[in-house]
């Protein structure tokens, strides 16, 4: 019953990870108002999860609101006049908490600029750029699942993240080396492409410990139940969130996608 239980758990979790990428690739691919909608409404799922996991007393729908509304505009209007209406969130929910305040500041900068860069992605790189990012993530995190499933062995950081292992931290960056060598054989990318799927791979890690840290911080094990099998968008999209921003970094100090013909 045991071992039914396990597969039980881990059918679930794969049959609502699929339904979510196949939304994901399916928005990607339309763009525009499509995926404009899509990062609107997990910005501010993501930001209503988190200030009800931070202080459950705080005005959660309002932030989520402010969130969604001021991402909204951003998309809209030129990048200058976009930067303080992605900062604007975080200082509203600065005045309003009451507890872990700092936290709540870092992470909803984080959500909000993540969203925005996604877009971003897609506006100046296209369909196949962002469809790249995304299975790099999906990749590190399904191998990582696995290998330290079936693999086992040293903890990475038991006290934080106790089923996270060394042996599926590596199998996630060996998976995004392959995402990366697949797009230079489709895309004529050049070599270092697959340097940055690990780098990239790498950061989506940080990414998903750096949600974990804020749960245990705080006693929950989920960041909601919205998602059966993964808990809520905060603990799916915590890899993006660290894939998109250094993607970002990455852009501004290379010549990405590296190599392209």
């Amino acid at each position: 019953m045991a071992v039914r239980g396990l597969w039980d758990d881990l059918l679930t979790r794969m049959g609502t990870g699929a339904v979510v990428a196949l939304i994901g690739i399916a928005a990607i691919w339309a763009g525009g108002l499509w995926l404009q909608a899509l990062t609107v409404l997990v910005a501010a799922v993501m930001v209503w999860e988190l200030a009800r996991m931070l202080d459950p007393a705080s005005p959660a729908l309002t932030l989520a609101s402010v969130a969604g509304a001021a991402l909204l505009v951003a998309e809209f209007v030129p990048p200058g006049w976009a930067m303080p209406l992605l900062v604007l969130p975080a200082m509203v929910g600065f005045g309003q908490l009451h507890r872990h305040r700092s936290t709540f500041t870092v992470f909803t900068l984080m959500i909000m600029l993540a969203s925005y860069g996604l877009y971003v992605i897609r506006s100046d790189f296209g369909f196949i750029w962002l469809f790249w990012l995304v299975l790099v993530v999906i990749a590190t995190d399904v191998f990582g699942y696995f290998a330290g499933r079936f693999i086992g062995g040293p903890k990475f950081w038991p006290r934080v993240s106790p089923k996270k292992t060394w042996a599926g931290t590596i199998a996630g960056w060996v998976a995004a080396a392959g995402v990366g060598v697949l797009f230079i054989a489709e895309n004529a990318a050049g070599p270092q492409l697959i340097g940055i799927s690990v780098a990239v791979s790498m950061a989506s890690q940080i990414g998903d410990i750096a949600e974990s840290a804020v749960k245990r911080r705080v006693g929950v094990k989920d960041s909601s139940s919205l998602l059966p099998g993964h808990g809520g968008l905060f603990d799916r999209f915590d890899g993006m969130l660290g894939a998109s921003l250094f993607l970002l970094f990455v852009a501004q100090l290379v010549d990405f996608p590296y190599g392209l013909a």
